[in-house]
């Protein structure tokens, strides 16, 4: 009887909770993304399509230039460990329940999130970036705590937003999607799994941005390949249902979906709001996360680092999202009553065997590094709160929160994410609004040279 009547006032805080995350989303976050990202928009003279293909020369010249004794990290790792952040399991399994909620016209929605989210994002890293300062390990301290300290000339937003980056810097979304999907599939025990990957966790965040660069190096790239490579197969596969596809979801994106299936309908305002803030999750706008990793780069040029966010949403968004939505609409499992964590699975499950081995593998790895990059940002946002015990804390509370939210629903994991991430949102636009003089959009690549993009920050 007790244990019922636990777990009854569980269920009923969770539905608040769910019931703010609409609210705050639908009419505060929406809006107020669109707003600032039109805004920036036109005020960098659409930066984010301009500068795209700076973008990706900065990315590959990155290439040539050699990891030395400088402070910071090599660029590249500060770009994998951010990209590592963004593209994981809520590309594969958090995105497609924005098309369960909202219909396949979110989709049209997360590609607008990323056009504006991509001005945002830039902007969040630059000021990172710019107001960064040098650390005792050799590196660099920045982030959204140190462009809001400068944009309210207060310590209170600066620590809330650091608090919240702890809250959020706990994923406990994708971790209790990889722990579900291990144990589902390969019918491990969840508490083994659980115990395994927390134990890999706490051992790559505290090995700082290299080493959480080092693994994102490794495993994103990979997964890129494979998984675009099986999606494109797919896609070509059903290539002449591709135009109906995206039919539906332009005029899904203006009018909602009605019933059908398994699918319980939606109107034209929680397709929008679905869209928006499963975009700006899976591409971490606004959050201020993007800032803290970036900061430790080498490079002392904020433009230069800053203008790879472009590229890494672009392939965040346009390529990866965008394929795992595209799976599930044409062959139709986003009508059937799933798991969200097994729409993707039993997409590429009629295409491809042993899929049931190959995803949990696939969830794993993908979520490892994305689990690995949120951490170390949350254990700098601890550290920033308290210097002397502020990572001991935060590793005590990580273990406990992934540990617990291990065992409990992905929806309710994923409702306390995107309420922090809300949140985090409104309190970093504010200040990226009250910079917006501060910040730079024409560095140009031929202005420096390999030796020039590294070394101590100008400022």
């Amino acid at each position: 009887m007790f244990n019922f009547e636990v777990l009854k006032m569980i269920n009923q805080v969770f539905d608040i909770l769910a019931n703010f995350e609409d609210f705050l989303w639908a009419y505060i976050g929406f809006p107020m993304m669109v707003v600032f990202g039109v805004y920036l928009t036109f005020k960098s003279g659409f930066a984010q399509l301009r500068k795209l293909p700076d973008s990706a020369k900065t990315f590959f010249g990155f290439f040539t230039l050699k990891e030395n004794d400088s402070r910071g990290v090599h660029p590249l790792k500060v770009f994998f460990a951010c990209v590592g952040g963004c593209v994981g399991v809520g590309n594969v399994v958090g995105i497609c329940s924005a098309v369960q909620i909202g219909g396949p016209g979110a989709l049209f929605w997360i590609w607008v999130t990323a056009i504006f989210g991509m001005i945002l994002k830039y902007a969040e890293v630059y000021l990172g970036i710019r107001f960064r300062v040098p650390n005792s390990e050799g590196g660099y301290d920045g982030g959204p705590m140190y462009f809001l300290k400068r944009a309210f000339k207060s310590g209170f937003l600066p620590a809330l937003t650091a608090f919240l980056l702890c809250i959020y810097g706990v994923e406990i979304l994708q971790f209790s999607l990889v722990v579900h999907s291990v144990s589902y599939n390969w019918s491990i025990h969840p508490l083994i799994v659980t115990i395994i990957l927390l134990t890999l966790v706490l051992f790559a965040g505290t090995g700082g941005v290299k080493r959480v660069g080092n693994i994102s190096t490794a495993v994103v790239p990979i997964f890129v390949v494979l998984y675009m490579g099986m999606g494109g197969w797919i896609i070509l596969n059903n290539i002449a249902s591709v135009p109906e596809m995206f039919s539906v979801v332009f005029e899904s994106a203006f009018s909602g979906h009605a019933a059908l299936g398994g699918f319980a309908g939606s109107t034209m305002l929680i397709t929008i709001s679905q869209g928006i803030r499963r975009g700006c999750y899976t591409g971490d706008v606004g959050v201020g996360y993007a800032s803290i990793i970036n900061s430790e780069t080498s490079v002392k040029v904020p433009e230069k680092q800053a203008s790879l966010e472009f590229l890494g949403i672009f392939l965040d968004t346009f390529f990866i999202c965008t394929t795992s939505v595209m799976l599930i609409l044409i062959t139709g499992v986003w009508k059937e009553p799933l798991d969200m964590g097994l729409l993707v699975q039993t997409a590429l499950g009629q295409y491809f065997p042993y899929m049931t081995f190959f995803m949990p593998f696939f969830l794993f790895l993908l979520g490892y590094s994305t689990i690995n990059a949120y951490f170390c940002a949350g254990l700098k946002c601890a550290e920033y709160l308290s210097p002397r015990k502020g990572k001991i804390v935060y590793s005590i509370y990580a273990a406990i929160s992934l540990f617990a939210f291990s065992f409990v629903d992905v929806i309710q994991a994923q409702s306390i994410m995107s309420i922090a991430g809300g949140l985090l949102l409104m309190i970093n636009l504010w200040g990226i609004f009250r910079l917006r003089n501060e910040i730079s959009y024409d560095a140009e690549v031929e202005e420096y040279t390999p030796s020039q993009l590294s070394g101590v920050s100008a400022d």
